[in-house]
């Protein structure tokens, strides 16, 4: 099969299509002939340092955490999926090949309503959310939730997860197009953080969950608009991953810090997700109150030219590799 490989630590231009073995499904996994790979800043972030996010410096590995397609073979001990399923699926890496093996429970049915090449925007975004957002950030129907960088793939996602569960939602972006944009998406407070100080238009918002993907001297600030018992929650640190925080702020307003990484998470952690997005999330997609957000579509061979497009920022919502 062909696959992507990242041969060495670097920039886009270490992405090289190479033939590698097909793999073989253990036992309670299942072969996906991929029909489709998102792009997420996970993958930049392995692609830019192996060593320490990959295997070794020496081994080249197949970046990917999310896919779509259809089931060829199915392991042993697997009784949930059968050859023939159209599914998408949160995996740990591999998902830029025509074929990735991956545990059956992490696995979900395409949606209703979205298209087998689509539905690859949503693993990553919605296990995402689901996990920090709702999981570990305990939102409520009714409370208020700030995303900033809302028009990425985690921001266009959670945003409309919080706004069908009966959320507030608040966003930040960098251009008057995405500002625009989030609002005929239905985000109720949108600014551009380039124009005005997020800190000061909404410091009497008392917003009750943040999710950050930039970190650095946005922390403070995101800790003075937080509501009583506000949860502050890291996915990335994108400014800077280095921070000051005030200890006495924290204790006054029983606020709660905290952040993860969905890839490194037991398989049993990433089964319980996929079992809740399922049941709370999927049928949103059946009814249209949400949908994934692709800015666009690229051929397996310029995944080089799809990280380019990711680190640029330029884009509004998923990058997508497809296999035709």
């Amino acid at each position: 099969m062909k696959a992507i490989h990242i041969t060495r630590s670097g920039g886009p231009e270490v992405l090289e299509l190479q033939e590698t073995p097909k793999p073989i499904p253990q036992k309670k996994q299942v072969l996906i002939k991929v029909k489709a790979a998102g792009i997420n800043r996970s993958d930049v972030i392995t692609r830019e340092d192996i060593e320490t996010y990959g295997k070794s410096s020496s081994q080249t590995i197949i970046p990917g955490l999310e896919v779509s397609g259809i089931i060829e073979e199915i392991g042993t001990e697997v009784k949930d999926k059968k050859v023939g399923d159209k599914v998408c699926a949160l995996i740990p890496d591999g998902g830029y090949a025509e074929y990735v093996a991956v545990d059956s429970s992490h696995c979900l049915p395409i949606p209703e309503g979205v298209s087998l090449e689509d539905a690859a925007g949503i693993p990553e975004t919605v296990f995402t959310v689901w996990f920090n957002v709702f999981m570990m950030g305990k939102l409520q129907s009714g409370e208020k939730l700030l995303i900033h960088g809302g028009t990425s793939g985690i921001g266009t996602m959670g945003l409309q997860m919080a706004k069908a569960l009966g959320c507030e939602t608040y966003s930040t972006a960098g251009t008057a197009e995405k500002v625009d944009f989030l609002k005929k998406m239905g985000v109720d407070h949108v600014i551009n953080y380039k124009d005005q100080a997020f800190e000061e238009v909404w410091k009497d918002e008392k917003i009750d969950v943040i999710l950050d993907m930039v970190g650095g001297d946005y922390t403070l600030k995101n800790l003075g608009i937080l509501n009583n018992k506000g949860r502050l929650i890291f996915i990335n640190g994108m400014k800077n991953v280095d921070t000051t925080i005030n200890i006495l702020m924290i204790m006054a307003k029983s606020l709660t810090i905290t952040g993860n990484f969905l890839k490194p998470q037991p398989t049993e952690v990433k089964a319980q997700i996929a079992q809740e997005v399922e049941k709370n999330i999927w049928p949103m997609f059946d009814s249209k109150k949400i949908y994934p957000v692709i800015y666009k579509k690229m051929p397996l061979a310029e995944a080089a030219d799809a990280h380019r497009l990711m680190e640029s920022s330029d884009h509004i919502g998923k990058i997508l590799l497809t296999m035709d």
